[in-house]
């Protein structure tokens, strides 16, 4: 190659480079501004009432599924759990909030403690780092575990080590446990529309191991002193009906979007499904379009406006593939509507923590309970009904019609989707 020739390569390939700079630039730049806009009108504002579904509690086999949708009736039965607990109580949540609600979950911890039991305690470092310190000081009779903001060490390239703890478990005594989208917060207990379920039975010891194989795989280990390995026994019967779907990325264990395309794939009647934030990647697109061309009645309910201003013009940038295709699309209004759940054909359903985007799919510690069971399916439709009742439906003619800037700003923002 010619000393000419390489110069121009050269110059060609710091145009390129300068270019590609610029343009994730502009989108980063775009993204942090919406979102400073977004805090700013915010302020002050309160979320309006909306209606909710009464806890709801269906037999599965051997014990009981219970269905919660009002934070406030979660909480209480949650506290009534660990004032109750004898033996052992494992907690884990995502986001501990410093607020009344979160000082009442953390009382009632000390307080079982204090009492003989058990008590195991995991929350998310990064999620919590705008709570108080002082609200973060445990007496040493609680063992807790503070999922660490960075926890790849010297293993830079090991993007296993980089997802966040993003589950939300309470289990007591071998008897009960929780887990769905709620985090711990005053703002969750009235103002966020979330789903949950209480579960007893055989399908409890699932979600202990579950919780017992996260302290395990994340536990300390310095030199000189180690903390304790939580040990279980194994349980002895099996519910056939429920399953808990765990995503380890530490394993690359991903089945949680296994399960969703698996049922979305089998689904002949409807495929009802609720997010908090709708991205999803073409795969499950894909699928959700397949079975509204065989006739299913496939629906999403998402925010009209969540937390994420982002996520939401991300999240659009979805919609005319899936309105083209015969999907509904409801748009919750008035109040964050924070849940994870889906049910298809009267038959399957899911609720838990993680949302089809691909932080959770392919990124955090999530869990979801997968239930085959005709009345808590039907009970989940019955509260999807519900939401649609405060929800505005988007119409092909209203998405059609949406003016110039919409349009460029969702195809601005769109490469940013494999980061959501």
């Amino acid at each position: 190659m010619t000393a000419r020739r390489q110069l121009v390569l050269e110059r060609v390939l710091r145009i390129l480079r300068r270019t590609l700079l610029t343009v994730v630039g502009v989108q980063l730049a775009l993204a942090i501004g919406m979102s400073l806009v977004d805090s700013y009108r915010r302020r002050g504002k309160k979320p309006k009432p909306f209606p909710v579904t009464p806890p709801r509690t269906v037999p599965l086999g051997e014990g009981t599924v219970t269905t919660y949708t009002f934070g406030k009736d979660l909480y209480e039965d949650m506290l009534a759990a660990i004032a109750g607990a004898k033996k052992q109580v494992l907690f884990e949540t995502y986001i501990w909030k410093g607020d009344a609600v979160g000082e009442r979950f953390k009382q009632a911890l000390v307080d079982a403690a204090a009492r003989g039991v058990d008590v195991y305690c995991i929350y998310d470092g990064f999620a919590n780092l705008v709570v108080s310190p002082r609200f973060k000081r445990f007496p040493p009779s609680l063992k807790v575990l503070r999922y660490p903001v960075y926890g790849a060490g010297w293993r830079f390239f090991d993007l296993g080590r980089y997802g966040r703890d993003h589950r939300k478990v309470l289990v007591v005594d071998d008897e009960v446990g929780f887990v769905g989208g709620y985090n711990i917060g005053s703002a969750y207990e009235t103002e966020w529309r979330d789903t949950h379920v209480r579960v007893t039975g055989p399908g409890v010891w699932d979600l202990k191991r579950a919780f017992a194989d996260f302290w395990n795989l994340h536990r300390r280990r310095r030199i000189g002193h180690s903390e304790r390995p939580l040990l279980l026994e194994t349980a002895s019967t099996w519910e056939p009906m429920i399953r808990f779907q765990r995503n380890v990325p530490r394993l690359w264990m991903f089945p949680i979007r296994g399960m969703y395309l698996e049922a979305f794939n089998r689904a002949s009647r409807n495929i009802w499904i609720t997010q908090a934030y709708f991205l999803p990647d073409q795969q499950l697109v894909d699928a959700l379009r397949d079975a509204a061309r065989r006739g299913v009645d496939v629906r999403l309910l998402v925010p009209l406006k969540s937390n994420h201003i982002v996520a939401d013009w991300i999240s659009r940038g979805y919609f005319s593939q899936l309105l083209e295709a015969g999907v509904r699309i409801f748009r919750f209004k008035d109040a964050m509507v924070h849940a994870k759940t889906a049910t298809v054909d009267g038959t399957w359903s899911t609720v838990g923590t993680a949302n089809i985007d691909r932080l959770s799919l392919q990124g955090n510690y999530e869990i979801n309970v997968e239930v085959i069971d005709g009345a808590l399916a039907r009970t989940l439709e019955e509260i999807h009904l519900v939401d649609e009742s405060n929800s505005i439906e988007l119409t092909w003619g209203e998405w059609e019609a949406r003016d110039l800037h919409r349009r460029f700003t969702e195809s601005l923002l769109r490469p940013l989707r494999p980061l959501l």
